[in-house]
Parts: C-alpha cells; structure tokens; sequence
C-alpha cells in the first residue's frame, strides 16, 4: 500500500512538472518581444522558451501544446532573432522538419498545418529558390493551404487563403514544371484573405503587390499608404514594423 501511494504522489509531481515546465515555456514566450529594437529580438527570452516546450513534450497532458509553441518558437527566433543565415537555416529547418512530422500525427488540425507552411516558407526564402524548387515548396504551400481553407478557413484570419494566394503571387510561371501560379488567383485568395478577421499589415502588403501587378497602381499605393502610416500593434510589433518598413519601401518604387 504504502509503495502505491509513493508511486501515485511520484507520478503527480512528474505530471505537475511537466505542467510548469509548459507554463514557463508560455511565459517566456509571451516575453519574445520584451527589449526588441525594430524587428530584432534578444534571443533570451525564446530561447528558454524553446527549453521548456521541449521538456514538456516528456508529458502527454502537455505535449500538444508544446509541439505547437515549438513550431512558433523556431519560426520567431529564426525570423526576428537570428541575423546569420546559417542560424537561421537551422531554425527553420527544425520547424520544418517538425512540422513534416506534426502534420501527420495532427492530420485535422488547422494551427499545426499552418504553423508548418510558416516555417516551411521561411526555409525556402534561407535556402533559395532553387533548393526550394527541388523540395517542392511551391506545390507543397498550394496543397496544404487548400487543407487548412478546408480545415477552417477562418484561423489566423484566414490564413489558409493569404498562404494560397501568397504562394500563386510569388512563385515563378514555368511551363511544363510550375504551370499553375498565377496573379488573377493570388489576387483572389488574398482578396478573400483580407476579408476575413482582422486584414493584417502582410495581408495588405501582398495583396497591393498583386494589384500592382496587374495594373491597379493606385489602388495598390493606397493600401500601402495605409500600412506606411500606421500605428504597430503592441501585441505584433516586430511584424508591423517589419511591413511598414517594407510598404515604404515599395512605395518608393511605385510613386
């Protein structure tokens, strides 16, 4: 009797553990932004962040949620902390890597899928376009938009539909190999994107860089005239600051 209680109170207090370690992994998350100056992080406050998620995955009451962080986490670090590239490759190919395993195990889930053609992207903008090309990347962002539109086209303000056209807008005709891209549709998805939720900042930007495209100039100079002159979100700062640097910067191009 007495070495089933010790074993019951052991195995709560690893629960319980685990259990803080998510906590703290969350805290130190929600402090990524603390200390930043323009779209630079300290690499501290993510960096424990990552710590902890990973030891919560030793829990399975905590484990979803940590997968989920870590994909989050690598993505900001390799995003707005790292300044070297190959750091940077590493990161984001953990979150891809990650991401490759996650979408399995999470087939249905919305956020896993997302947070994974996050990551993805970003590995395919570090490592070039023709290693993108040899991975796949475009047909890979294509399918898997579809499934999260599918999923529930309303996460992340429709996530799903900014991916999709974003990838139509970026990706290269070439016919007989990538055919499909095409600026009508990113116009369409991105459209559809923007009327979703909140119409963030990198909504805005993609969407006037499709317009601009297809020769809607001032229509295009007018949504960036909005993101140059906004106020950055607290919540979102390095993001919006990081959109408003570059609708400026288009800006000078188009005017």
């Amino acid at each position: 009797m007495f070495s089933r209680c010790v074993l019951f109170c052991f195995m709560v207090a690893h629960v319980m553990c685990n259990q803080n370690e998510l906590e703290k992994g969350i805290a130190f998350y929600n402090q990524r932004l603390e200390g930043s100056v323009k779209s630079s992080a300290k690499p501290e406050p993510i960096t424990n962040a990552i710590s902890h998620f990973q030891y919560a995955l030793k829990n399975s009451a905590t484990e979803t949620d940590a997968e989920l962080y870590l994909l989050k986490s690598y993505y900001f670090r390799g995003k707005y902390v790292h300044k070297n590239k190959e750091k940077q490759k590493a990161d984001f190919s953990k979150g891809k890597e990650l991401g490759e395993n996650y979408i399995k195990k999470y087939s249905d889930s919305a956020p896993f899928r997302y947070w994974y053609l996050v990551n993805l992207g970003s590995w395919s903008e570090v490592y070039g376009i023709i290693t993108a090309a040899r991975e796949g990347v475009a047909d890979l962002m294509r399918e898997h938009s579809g499934v999260i539109i599918s999923l529930d086209p309303e996460y992340e303000n429709g996530g799903g539909y900014f991916m999709l056209g974003a990838v139509h807008f970026k990706s290269p005709y070439i016919p007989f190999f990538l055919s499909w891209p095409d600026n009508d549709d990113a116009i369409k998805y991105l459209t559809k994107a923007f009327n979703i939720g909140e119409a963030t900042p990198n909504q805005k930007v993609y969407l006037a860089q499709a317009l601009y495209k297809d020769g809607q100039k001032y229509r295009a100079i007018d949504m960036l005239k909005e993101v140059a002159n906004m106020q950055p979100s607290a919540e979102k700062i390095m993001r919006d600051l990081e959109q408003i640097e570059l609708a400026e910067q288009l800006l000078s191009e188009y005017c």
